[in-house]
C-alpha cells in the first residue's frame, strides 16, 4: 500500500518538472544563456494537473475500502514478543529485577557494609563447635574428621566413608557389602574363610575399594593385611585377614557394624546468628549479603532455563492454581532466609533459616527466646495470615523467602483464661541474657 502510493507521488511529480534532459549534454547546455547582469529568473513550479488529482483520490478511496482492519498478533512469535515487551515494561515500572523475562538478578549487597541485615550465612562444625563461612565447610570438616583418627580410629573412618563420598547409592551398597562379611565371621566364628577377604576380589573392589575410608575401617576394627599363597598360582595375593584379638570380641565387631549401619554423612549446621533488635522503623528493610544470592553455574542456567520457560507459559491462559504453583516454584530457588519477629514490645528477634525449614522450626526458635515459653502464641504473616505451627509447611511455600517480617502475639483465649482464674501473666517477653544484648538496627 505505501510502495503504491510513492508511485503515485512519484508519477505526479515527474509529470510535473517539465521537459526533460538528455544525460549527455554538458553543464552548460542546460540552461539558456543569459545576461550576467540580471540575475536567472525562476519559473514558479507546477503543481499536479486536476487529471492527476482526480486520479490518485479515486485510487485512495478505492483502497481504502479494500484494505482489511488491522488485527492483533496471530502467530506464537509476535506473541511471544508482545509477552516479553509487556514483562520489560512491568519490571521497570515495579522495579522488580526478578520479574519474570528480566535477564537481571538482584544485586547483594557488599559484604562490609555496615547496613546489612547479617553479615553471611554461617555455619557450625558438629565435631569442633568452630563457626564457618559457607566456603570454609567441607574443608574443615575434612579436617575435623581426620584429627579424630587419633583418638577414635573407628568412628573417624566411619564418618569418612558416609562423608567424603558423595554417590550416597554407592555408599549404601558399600556399607552394605562390608556389613555381609562381618555378619559370616559372627555367624560362622570357627570358619577361617570367612575370616579373610580377598582385595583383588571383583565384588572387594567394585564396592568397598573404591569408597573413601573403607580401609582404614578394616584396619580399626582389627583386620591386617597380609599376602598369602593361592593354590596353582605362582605369586602370593593381598587378603584382610581379621585377628585373633578381634575375633575373640565378637561383641565389638558386632557394635562396629551396628555403628557402620546407622551413620550418617557429617554436616556442618546451619548458625541461626539469633540477634535481638530495639523497636525500629526500619524492621521491614532487609539488605542481605551476597551468601543469600550467589548462584553456582548451574543454578545460573536453571535460573535461565526457568525464565525462558516462563516467557512461554505466559503466551497461554492460566489458571489461577497454575500461577500459584508456579510462584511456589519461583520461591524455591532460595536456600537461606532471614526472618524477623516483631515482640508485643516492639522489640525484634531475628534469625537465619534454611527456605525448605518447615514453620515449627520457627516457632521452636522463638519458644528458645521467651521467658514465658510455656504460653501458646501465634505468629502472623504480612497481611494478618496466621501461620499455624501444626502444618507442614515450608518457608519458601509460605512466602517467607528471602527475608519476612512477622508478628508476634499471645493466645487470645489462654489470656483470658489466666485472668479470669484471678491471676496476672508475667507479660516480659525475652529472656534477660537476650535482652542484655540487645541492638540497635
Amino acid at each position: 500500500m505505501k510502495k503504491f502510493f510513492q508511485e503515485i507521488k512519484a508519477d505526479i511529480k515527474f509529470k510535473s518538472a517539465g521537459p526533460g534532459q538528455k544525460l549527455t549534454e554538458s553543464a552548460g547546455e542546460k540552461a539558456p544563456k543569459e545576461k550576467p547582469s540580471q540575475p536567472p529568473v525562476r519559473q514558479p513550479r507546477q503543481g499536479p494537473t486536476n487529471e492527476a488529482q482526480m486520479a490518485a483520490a479515486a485510487a485512495l478511496a478505492r483502497l481504502e475500502q479494500k484494505q482489511p482492519r488491522a488485527r492483533g498478533p496471530t502467530s506464537q512469535d509476535s506473541i511471544r514478543n508482545q509477552v516479553r515487551k509487556e514483562l520489560r515494561a512491568e519490571a521497570t515500572v515495579s522495579g522488580n529485577p526478578e520479574a519474570p523475562g528480566s535477564n537481571t538478578a538482584p544485586e547483594p549487597k557488599e559484604e562490609g557494609s555496615a547496613h546489612l541485615a547479617v553479615p553471611g550465612v554461617y555455619f557450625t562444625c558438629p565435631l569442633t563447635g568452630a563457626i564457618l563461612r559457607k566456603d570454609q565447610r567441607d574443608a574443615r570438616i575434612r579436617e575435623a574428621i581426620l584429627m579424630h583418627f587419633s583418638t577414635d580410629p573407628v568412628a573417624a573412618s566411619i564418618m569418612k566413608i558416609h562423608t567424603f563420598n558423595k554417590d550416597r547409592d554407592r555408599v549404601k551398597l558399600g556399607v552394605d557389602t562390608i556389613a555381609k562379611y562381618l555378619d559370616n565371621i559372627h555367624l560362622h566364628p570357627e570358619e577361617e574363610k570367612y575370616r579373610k577377604i580377598k582385595v583383588q576380589n571383583k565384588v572387594f573392589q567394585e564396592r568397598i575399594h573404591c569408597l573413601e575410608g573403607t580401609h582404614e575401617f578394616f584396619e580399626a576394627i582389627g583386620f591386617q593385611k597380609v599376602l598369602l599363597p593361592i593354590p596353582d598360582q605362582d605369586g602370593p595375593e593381598e587378603f584382610y585377614v581379621l585377628s585373633e584379638a578381634a575375633l575373640a570380641q565378637p561383641q565389638s565387631l558386632e557394635r562396629h557394624k551396628e555403628q557402620l549401619l546407622s551413620a550418617e554423612p557429617v554436616r556442618a549446621t546451619l548458625a541461626r546468628q539469633r540477634r535481638v533488635f530495639r523497636p525500629s522503623p526500619l524492621a521491614s528493610q532487609f539488605d542481605l549479603p551476597a551468601d543469600f544470592f550467589n548462584l553456582t553455574a548451574e543454578e545460573i542456567k536453571r535460573e535461565q532455563r526457568l525464565r525462558s520457560e516462563a516467557v512461554e507459559r505466559l503466551s497461554v491462559l492460566r489458571t489461577k492454581a497454575m500461577r500459584e504453583r508456579e510462584e511456589q516454584r519461583e520461591m524455591r530457588k532460595y536456600t537461606y532466609t532471614l526472618l524477623r519477629v516483631r515482640l508485643p514490645d516492639g522489640c525484634l528477634l531475628q534469625g537465619t533459616f534454611y527456605a525448605r525449614e518447615r514453620v515449627a522450626v520457627l516457632y521452636g526458635f522463638v519458644r528458645e527466646a521467651l521467658q514465658n515459653d510455656w504460653l501458646p502464641f501465634e505468629l502472623l504473616a504480612s497481611g494478618g495470615q496466621k501461620l499455624s505451627e501444626d502444618e507442614n509447611l515450608a518457608f519458601n511455600e509460605c512466602g517467607l523467602v528471602p527475608s519476612a517480617l512477622l508478628t508476634f502475639s499471645w493466645d487470645a483465649a489462654v489470656l483470658e483464661d489466666i485472668r479470669a482464674a484471678g491471676t496476672q501473666p508475667d507479660m516480659s517477653i525475652l529472656k534477660p541474657e537476650l535482652l542484655s544484648a540487645i541492638e540497635k538496627l
